[in-house]
């Protein structure tokens, strides 16, 4: 019996002692939090989107309370009432949110393309992308496994005969579905504009009808009619200067002079300017 307690009591001395050390250490090497931080990330939705451009929302929030000047109005899901709760809470002026919306750049659903491969694998865009290059016939256009509608934390994506449809009265601009697009068919955009290219095609315009009935074949129409000079085509795809669209004398002519329709004008109001019922 005495052997083994002396055995054991100088371990538990030992270890009494160790704690001790850690316990002084763990105090006097401590870093203080700034109590701001807490405050701060309470006031965050926790989308931890990255919308912000920092790493979710701890990212933002300790930013906010160590950075001076970092812009209170950058959690797009949060919309206004956030940046004021924040603004109010850092003492410092509001600033207005510029509310975003995703947005989906294609048409080509099932009326107007085909898949060319029968796919079977996993159901997901990043893995028939990685196998196929794509499954459909535009190898540019939505593959409508869902990537998208499984990131999005608001159910606010579908897929809809065979391609994303977004439900902008319940999309908040987080842009995860953004990311979980391979083919960069998902934008986000203000939710203040009204028009928009369904279409991601950057082949010329023969191979791209041959593709998609619905796409963009670069013939120029929409950018010679376009009266304020806001649409351009670029790699053989039309694309908008939303800075130029406000301007436009004759709002919608590009859509209706789209000779295969892809240029979409509609509202697109999202969550945060949504009218109530």
């Amino acid at each position: 019996m005495n052997e083994i307690l002396t055995a054991v009591i100088p371990v538990v001395i030992i270890g009494l002692i160790c704690a001790a050390v850690l316990v002084t250490a763990s105090k006097i090497m401590a870093v203080k939090e700034n109590e701001k931080i807490p405050k701060i990330r309470e006031c965050l939705p926790g989308a931890n989107c990255g919308a912000c451009g920092f790493a979710g929302c701890d990212g933002y929030a300790k930013a906010l309370a160590e950075t001076e000047g970092t812009p209170t109005n950058l959690c797009v899901p949060g919309g206004d009432s956030v940046s004021r709760k924040i603004s109010e809470l850092l003492g410092v002026e509001f600033e207005d949110v510029i509310e975003k919306v995703a947005v989906v750049h294609c048409s080509g659903d099932c009326r107007f393309t085909q898949d060319r491969v029968e796919y079977s694998g996993i159901e997901s865009c990043a893995a028939a992308k990685l196998i196929f290059s794509s499954k459909g016939e535009c190898s540019y256009g939505c593959m409508g496994l869902g990537d998208c509608a499984k990131a999005c934390p608001n159910n606010a994506v579908c897929i809809e005969s065979g391609i994303a449809r977004i439900n902008t009265k319940q999309c908040v601009g987080c842009g995860l579905c953004v990311k979980a697009c391979p083919n960069t068919v998902i934008s986000l955009m203000d939710d203040v504009e009204r028009a928009v290219v369904a279409c991601n095609n950057k082949d010329k315009g023969a191979q791209t009808r041959k593709a998609c009935k619905s796409g963009c074949i670069g013939c120029k129409k929409c950018e010679k009619v376009c009266p304020s000079g806001a649409i351009k085509v670029v790699n053989n795809l039309a694309q908008i200067d939303y800075s130029k669209c406000p301007d436009c004398e004759d709002f919608g002519i590009c859509a209706r002079e789209c000779t295969t329709g892809c240029i979409v004008i509609s509202d697109f109001t999202g969550q945060c300017n949504a009218a109530p019922n």
